[in-house]
């Protein structure tokens, strides 16, 4: 048993590259997340920025965070019954295209009378990836083998990091040379690209059910939640993977902090904003890593992971509270989403294991509002806590909410 254990993590990096190399299909929707995620942050973080010089604080950036999160959780329970009945290759396709045009509204973006734009066009792309994301998660397990599924989840979630990582740090390091035109550009043609690779996977995106009959879209949204409430009250293991994601979602509002906590605390510029959220990237990539690594094969260490990860979330950001050496504050940030990207990993992975295909976009749809209902709920405290403390009390409070959660959930989780 040791040595199966030992191996596997020996083995990860070669199951991945062969899994790219083997199924095309795969390859062509996880290049397409690598290319769409990397525009996005090249736009998102200068955004951020501008933002913040535009208006003078955080409230923007955090408003514009919390309208990204918030629409696509009030669109969830809708995009469940949408994936679960078209042809999800064209839906991602049409996402991706509808998004470019959101995107070229940024350029509009030019004074503090204007910043309002940048929600509306934020929301706009929130709306679009209420869709989209479900829709590439339910279509995953048809992608790939079931015993490459865990590996795949995991390359998805260190394709997220890698990007994150890559395209907030040149995306401010472009800002600074070139301007933040070219860094909106870019992210427009992100979708274009990653809709041309996804239009050109051949493998079907679901098990052919696309045909049932339909109705209005308002009592199919109550008809599949009642049937998805009836499923997870069957299984309390489906409930607690549902209630995991927000522990750490809980904690992102700190990101809106992220350009007064470079400015008044660690004086760095706009650089220093993107290696923030760079490290964030870092952090996001080596979770799912660390996470398929301590899973080992045993699905059982799912339920002490989730809660590990969440307070190392916690803890980290308490950490990130009380330091002003910006090096220590990068350090710190990679290690709370270590653990953020972790349990975000391992819960879908688990979430796609349990559920049915004819249930598993809405388990899905749901899992994203309930995670995205946390995180925008955590984007609007750290802007309402901006407006009354300092910024570094204001992530020690955020820190705080998601230490207890974590608490909560391993005890409310634990075998009666």
């Amino acid at each position: 048993m040791g040595s199966s254990t030992a191996a596997a993590p020996r083995t990860a990096p070669r199951r991945a590259v062969r899994l790219l190399r083997q199924e095309a299909d795969f390859r062509r929707v996880y290049l397409s997340q690598l290319v769409s995620l990397g525009g996005d942050w090249f736009a998102v973080v200068p955004l951020l920025a501008l933002l913040q010089e535009l208006t003078g604080g955080p409230l923007w950036g955090a408003l514009v965070l919390a309208a990204d999160t918030l629409v696509i959780a009030a669109l969830s329970p809708y995009a469940g019954v949408v994936v679960d009945r078209v042809d999800r290759r064209r839906l991602m396709v049409l996402c991706d295209l509808l998004s470019a045009g959101f995107v070229a509204t940024l350029f509009l973006v030019r004074s503090g009378s204007t910043v309002w734009i940048a929600l509306v066009a934020l929301g706009g792309v929130a709306g679009v990836k209420a869709f989209h994301g479900p829709a590439a998660s339910a279509a995953l397990p048809h992608l790939v083998p079931r015993s490459d599924l865990l590996t795949a989840n995991a390359l998805g979630g260190g394709a997220w990091g890698v990007m994150l990582a890559a395209g907030a740090s040149l995306g401010a390091l472009l800002t600074s040379v070139l301007g933040i035109g070219w860094c909106f550009a870019l992210d427009v043609l992100s979708f274009a690209v990653s809709a041309a690779l996804v239009g050109r996977v051949r493998r079907p995106f679901d098990d052919g059910r696309g045909d049932r009959p339909r109705r209005r879209v308002r009592g199919l949204v109550r008809d599949d939640l009642r049937e998805t409430a009836s499923f997870a009250r069957r299984d309390r293991r489906i409930v607690a993977l549902l209630l995991a994601k927000p522990g750490t979602a809980l904690g992102n509002g700190v990101l809106a902090l992220f350009p007064a906590l470079a400015a008044t605390v660690f004086h760095v510029g706009a650089f220093g904003v993107g290696l923030l959220y760079a490290a964030r990237g870092v952090g996001a990539l080596i979770g799912p890593v660390l996470g398929r690594r301590l899973l080992s094969g045993r699905e059982e260490r799912i339920r002490l992971l989730t809660p590990a990860s969440t307070l190392l979330f916690g803890a980290a950001y308490a950490g990130f509270s009380a330091v002003t050496w910006f090096p220590a504050a990068v350090l710190l940030v990679v290690a709370a989403h270590v653990g953020g990207s972790m349990n975000s990993t391992l819960s879908s992975y688990a979430l796609q294991s349990a559920t049915p295909d004819g249930l598993r976009g809405r388990v899905l749809s749901v899992d994203l509002m309930f995670s995205t209902l946390s995180l925008g709920a955590s984007q609007l405290l750290a802007g309402a806590l901006s407006a009354v403390v300092a910024p570094s009390p204001a992530t020690l409070c955020v820190a705080g909410v998601v230490t207890g959660y974590g608490a909560l959930w391993w005890a409310l989780s634990r075998e009666p």
